[in-house]
């Protein structure tokens, strides 16, 4: 008997995908559950902003599924928050889907430059998101921390000042599309 999927995680590479696993976890969803696409070789980004739109479409036919959402992860780079959104959104576009509407669980955290400054700044550093400098952790599995206390911040509404840009949008995001 087939398993039914009720997270789909589309993220760039293993850092995130381990991120992302353990915050989930901690808030209380199951990812035994969970179908993780994520960017093998190449461009790890261009691999996420070419999979969206067929991942929203699939959400979409299975969206009756009380505990389905997507939860998307890519790095602003040099773009930026409001640049990758645009992107997402062309490529929607340009596949002819849907942007995503309001009420929907679907989930799009973009880290600027990439999700190590959300570490450094979770680490107490008080972080610039116009540089790309901070240091990348030794093992995926070391960012247990960082989720704890983003878990923590997020949950009491409180992130520490001042706090990235991103990372206080990601917080929203999770609050308005998956709590």
């Amino acid at each position: 008997m087939a398993r039914n999927v009720q997270l789909v995680l589309l993220c760039e590479d293993t850092q995130q995908e381990t991120f992302a696993r353990r915050f989930l976890n901690k808030a209380g969803w199951s990812t035994r559950r969970m179908r993780v696409q994520r960017g093998q070789s190449g461009s790890a980004e261009q691999f996420v902003r070419e999979r969206y739109p067929m991942e929203l479409s699939a959400y979409r036919s299975k969206a009756h599924q009380v505990d389905q959402a997507l939860i998307v992860l890519i790095d602003g780079d040099n773009r930026g928050m409001a640049g990758r959104l645009d992107q997402l959104a062309a490529a929607c576009e340009g596949e002819n889907i849907e942007l995503r509407k309001d009420g929907e669980r679907v989930a799009i955290f973009v880290p600027t430059w990439r999700i190590e400054t959300w570490f450094a700044y979770l680490d107490g550093t008080d972080i610039d998101e116009t540089k790309s400098n901070y240091p990348r952790l030794d093992r995926p599995r070391d960012c247990q921390r960082h989720v704890n206390a983003l878990y923590e911040m997020c949950h009491q509404g409180n992130l520490r000042q001042p706090a990235p840009q991103s990372l206080d949008a990601a917080c929203e995001e999770y609050r308005e599309r998956l709590k």
